[in-house]
């Protein structure tokens, strides 16, 4: 077997949650998105460990990839986040997950299996498209989207929107976000003055998780640090230095063992392009690890380092495909 391998653990998952949950009010519900195979780290077992973890909702980008929880026995609520073609709206129905809807004939589509799937009261989530430019019906259109959901026969479950620079804190992403999360409360209020109810409420995403409260509503959605890596510039050091500190574990680590310890002369140079001369005598040690694993070349010149026995080393030269040196 290669010595190279990705080591998945679930125990830091779970306690980056809980770290997470702790920056919100009790009874706030949390929503884990387990979409592209959980980031990479394994969505069944990633979705297993977050439910075990408290989460309430899990989410997907795919109808696929909510068929591939339910055919491992989840049956805890799986948001869909993207749109899905009409064919994949039945299995979509089928198996109980929950679409993103934000026009009149979407809506009508899902009704339509709905009911011939016998299933009253289908759950669906109006999305309103507050500044992200994605999917989503605009804030004034939200209380007619709402009247549509409740005059088809769906049932709507919650009411969401999506950040577009909640995770840049220069004075003009910060004022961005701000306009965002007005225009959504005013969508709710919309809604609200119409007679219906909007459902959960979410539009807090990894950033604004941490560091917007105000915006936590009923349910959170953090992603990338669910899975222990910073929100770009949300991160531990800029939330210590706000006195909230949060200690996020990453969920994978990328594991080898040194193929062959060379020693090199004053001189000596390593990789494509030569990019690294020995300025005195060292060790190098060649790794069977390389971009084609996904430790990627722009690594060589980012300042990463390797942990051998506990202690860090340079990478030298060029990473290769298969193979890089420290």
């Amino acid at each position: 077997m290669r010595a190279t391998r990705a080591v998945i653990h679930l125990g830091n998952l779970k306690s980056n949650i809980r770290a997470i949950k702790s920056f919100t009010k009790p009874g706030t519900k949390m929503c884990i998105p387990v979409k592209a195979d959980a980031y990479g780290h394994g969505s069944v077992e990633c979705a297993k460990a977050a439910l075990d973890a408290g989460t309430d909702f899990l989410a997907v980008a795919t109808v696929d990839e909510g068929v591939e929880l339910r055919e491992h026995g989840i049956k805890a609520p799986v948001l869909l986040f993207s749109l899905c073609a009409p064919e994949e709206i039945e299995n979509a129905v089928s198996n109980e997950i929950i679409p993103f809807v934000f026009d009149g004939e979407y809506i009508s589509l899902f009704a339509k299996e709905a009911e011939r799937q016998g299933k009253k009261n289908y759950p669906v989530h109006l999305a309103v498209d507050t500044g992200m430019g994605r999917i989503g019906c605009l804030p004034e259109e939200a209380p007619l989207m709402a009247k549509k959901i409740a005059d088809s026969g769906l049932f709507l479950q919650g009411t969401m929107t999506h950040f577009a620079t909640s995770d840049s804190k220069t004075p003009s992403s910060v004022e961005y976000t701000k306009l965002q999360f007005s225009r959504f409360t005013k969508a709710l209020e919309l809604i609200t003055q119409a007679g219906l109810n909007p459902g959960i409420r979410h539009c807090a995403n990894s950033a604004a998780t941490l560091d917007l409260p105000e915006t936590h509503l009923d349910m959170v959605r953090p992603g990338i640090i669910v899975y222990g890596y910073d929100a770009d510039e949300v991160n531990s050091e800029y939330l210590s230095k706000k006195g909230t500190p949060i200690s996020l574990k990453p969920v994978m680590t990328l594991e080898t063992e040194v193929s062959a310890l060379r020693p090199f002369s004053k001189g000596m140079s390593v990789g494509y392009g030569r990019t690294w001369t020995a300025e005195e005598e060292t060790d190098i040690a060649v790794l069977p690890i390389g971009y084609g694993d996904g430790f990627v070349r722009r690594f060589s010149k980012a300042g990463v380092k390797v942990s051998i026995n506990g202690k860090n080393y340079p990478i030298r030269g060029r990473i290769c495909m298969d193979q890089c040196m420290v």
